[in-house]
């Protein structure tokens, strides 16, 4: 299938990452490099902006702004959650009809990659040549079929530097710091709190992700047997995490317009353990003051700048170009740009390939069971660190004192070294 002349629109949707715009400015550098491409607008606000006509022409940006853009967390173009119905797919046909627009290019999560095939699939029935590209992008790294997303890296890499900080402070004055951490479905991010752990006794001290099933009493008597232990815990808590059959611990009764339950617009989740730890402590360890505390990490992790993974950066700019590249050659007329890892002497390596939007659309990629700990309470760190450091790269160098005893003499009347 040749290419075809026309032109095209980008759109971004979902949450924002720290590396989102790196792939929006690659699939643009190389759709304004293309012959065939004529024209290269940005809809605003994704397919709502097509629904109202809401364009920007990237030929009018300025080159060196845009590669300041591609270093800017958020979504440059600004994002949506709507999910196409078959009138919403009619009209996005005829605004494509009327400004000759036959390549789409849609930046997301598994929402996006299912409204891509939506559109997709009503162009094929239409006979209209439209060639629609999903470029993956998403914190939660739950995306099928792709070795990892553009996007995770960097949350992780945020979420590691934040439970050090914690960790930290937890170890100068001990007591109880239970952090909720982004994933609705799949506990990949929340198990990025354990490179966190420099020294045996560093937290998480346990992790608790949305593919084990939670027990609030099982929670309590973990972290009581590390408290009683260390004197201090540091606690990792995907906000998915839920009971059998998947019942909510926190239902906040919210829903988005794919189905999706509202989780991180609310402290209720840790606050709600923090509460039940208290009065649990209060019972098993009446004599004692606890000091036990929540944060709920929320959108901090998904656009923080200057903690950027430069793994993470160059990928989403690769997954950028070969969306373009692969609706040009036409060898097929959709599909999602994958990432797949490589055996490499030299380290690290991955390359590109097209996968089918069917095999990305709307399912989840959970956490493998073998690299959850068989308690279900942490993480079997080695196969998962593994996997994750090459994507994280460097972290700051955390150091403890060797507090060798001093030797006292307290009649000798030293002022000590350095004195007179």
């Amino acid at each position: 299938m040749s290419a075809v002349i026309g032109n095209a629109v980008i759109g971004q949707s979902g949450g924002p990452t720290a590396v989102i715009n790196q792939t929006l400015v690659g699939v643009v550098q190389a759709a304004l490099a293309a012959p065939e491409i004529e024209r290269v607008y940005g809809a605003i606000h994704g397919i709502q902006g097509i629904l109202d006509g809401n364009f920007m022409d990237f030929s009018q940006e300025d080159p060196d702004n845009l590669e300041v853009v591609a270093g800017t967390p958020s979504s440059a173009l600004f994002s949506v959650r709507l999910k196409p119905n078959e009138d919403i797919c009619r009209r996005i046909f005829e605004r494509f009809r009327q400004l000759n627009v036959r390549y789409f290019f849609y930046i997301g999560g598994n929402d996006t990659a299912e409204t891509t095939h939506l559109i997709n699939e009503m162009a094929q029935a239409q006979g209209y040549d439209l060639r629609c590209f999903h470029c993956p992008k998403t914190i939660d790294n739950d995306l099928r079929v792709t070795d990892h997303c553009p996007g995770y890296a960097s949350a992780a890499k945020w979420v590691a530097q934040a439970f050090m900080g914690d960790n930290l402070d937890n170890r100068s004055l001990g007591g109880i710091k239970i952090n909720i951490v982004m994933g609705r479905d799949a506990g990949w991010l929340t198990a990025a709190s354990v490179l966190a752990r420099v020294f045996p006794d560093d937290g998480p001290h346990v992790v608790y992700v949305p593919e084990v099933d939670f027990s609030l009493e099982r929670f309590c008597v973990d972290i009581e047997a590390v408290y009683r232990r260390l004197g201090r815990c540091v606690v990792a808590v995907s906000e998915g995490v839920h009971g059998p059959g998947g019942t909510p611990i926190i239902d906040l009764g919210e829903v988005d317009s794919h189905g999706n339950r509202q989780l991180s617009g609310s402290g209720a989740l840790g606050d709600a353990l923090a509460d039940a730890v208290k009065q649990h402590l209060a019972q098993v360890m009446p004599d004692v003051k606890h000091r036990v505390r929540a944060d709920t990490f929320g959108y901090l992790q998904r656009c923080f700048p200057g903690v950027v993974s430069d793994i993470d950066a160059q990928e989403a700019r690769q997954v950028g170009f070969a969306a373009v590249q692969a609706a040009l050659a036409g060898e097929t007329p959709s599909g999602s740009v994958a990432l797949r890892r490589l055996s490499a002497e030299s380290g690290y390596a991955v390359e590109t390939f097209i996968t089918s939007l069917q095999s990305v659309a709307k399912e989840t990629k959970c956490l493998p069971s073998e690299w959850i700990s068989a308690e279900g309470n942490d993480m079997e760190s080695e196969p998962f660190l593994a996997y994750l450091r090459p994507l994280v790269g460097a972290l700051p160098a955390i150091g403890q004192l060797a507090m060798a005893p001093a030797a006292l003499d307290e009649g000798s009347g030293s002022q000590g070294k350095g004195s007179g």
